[in-house]
């Protein structure tokens, strides 16, 4: 991916923060002339062009590129058949990114890319017991493996509160990744157009509506789990089991190690030993063996907001899912 501005500022830092953080499949090269683009043009095989708007149209001509995407300074208006799609520069990288790979992945023609490697590992943290803190632990799981690895949250709960904790408006989401999975055009760069960040922590927002969470079945969503840990790049995939659809037991396989929140409460320990009948029924005894009872310590009542993930983060909660890491293995 070749990124072309007037601005040598803006084009070296946005490479030096996409390449950092990995967000594309693609190593990013900034360009301040057109000289030295035409020049790596002859060498190289560019398959993404972004280039500002303040660049005249002819200075880019004839350099062979599979994809161009426009980078306005302005508002970003409807394209003609003669332009190029455009988004708008001044926004976050991992915006830019998301709106980029959306469109290259628009084209009629859009290769499937694969990410080869090792398998990623993955933790599911599942509970049949309520209020355990089961997506709270699923968090801290994933933003505290991410500084070790390339780490991918994904949680299957019809109401999970993410996008108020997280404070952002979530423009694709999970609905979105399983549209594209069951239409067979889920890949690693169209992965990027959908997942968002926090902190060093890629996540796919939840569902916004649970009538969707009904259409989903478990198969889908353990296909969804296992192309994250083949076919992504990914080192460890973190699942909130939550509720998958109509079949529990593909996303538990799925996983290598399962977190159980528990409480003492009677309730709490009958609802443990019908889930444990359960598998037995089903045949399951491999996923009871991945099983980790927790419990977990309670973390006060943080307050409501945006400030939410930091408190867990570097509470006692925080402290004991650090404790419980040191144990976990590693690839």
């Amino acid at each position: 991916m070749a990124v072309y501005d007037v601005d040598p500022g803006y084009a070296q830092r946005f490479a030096d923060v996409v390449n950092q953080k990995e967000k594309v499949p693609f190593t990013v090269v900034p360009f301040t002339s057109p000289e030295l683009l035409r020049e790596f043009a002859g060498r190289h095989r560019i398959e993404i062009l972004l280039v500002s708007d303040m660049v005249p149209k002819e200075e880019v001509s004839g350099i062979e590129v599979n994809s161009v995407v426009t980078l306005a300074e302005g508002d970003v208006i409807s394209v003609t058949e003669a332009d190029y799609p455009a988004v708008y520069k001044y926004q976050s990288a991992d915006s830019v990114i998301r709106e980029v790979m959306a469109k290259y992945c628009d084209r009629p023609t859009e290769e499937m890319f694969v990410v080869l490697g090792q398998r990623a590992r993955v933790l599911g943290v599942y509970s049949p017991v309520g209020r355990c803190f089961k997506t709270s632990m699923a968090l801290l799981l994933g933003q505290q493996l991410a500084r070790e690895g390339k780490t991918v949250y994904v949680g299957f709960e019809e109401f999970s509160g993410l996008r108020q904790i997280m404070g952002e408006e979530h423009k694709n989401d999970l609905s979105d990744v399983l549209y594209y999975l069951r239409q067979g055009s889920f890949s690693v760069v169209r992965l990027r157009s959908l997942v968002y960040t926090w902190k060093d922590m890629d996540y796919i927002a939840p569902v916004r509506y649970p009538e969707d969470m009904e259409q989903m079945s478990g198969d889908d969503a353990g296909r969804l789990i296992e192309k994250l840990a083949s076919e992504c790049g990914y080192e460890y995939v973190v699942v909130d089991v939550g509720r998958p659809g109509r079949n529990l037991t593909p996303v538990l396989e799925c996983c290598d190690v399962i977190y159980m929140p528990v409480r003492d409460d009677a309730m709490s320990m009958a609802k443990l030993e019908e889930f444990h009948t359960y598998l037995d029924a089903a045949g399951c005894r491999q996923v009871a063996e991945r099983i980790h009872k927790v419990k977990l310590p309670y973390h006060g009542n943080p307050k409501q907001g945006g400030d939410y993930l930091e408190q867990i983060l570097w509470g006692e909660l925080g402290d004991y899912v650090r404790k419980l890491l040191k144990g976990e293995p590693r690839k």
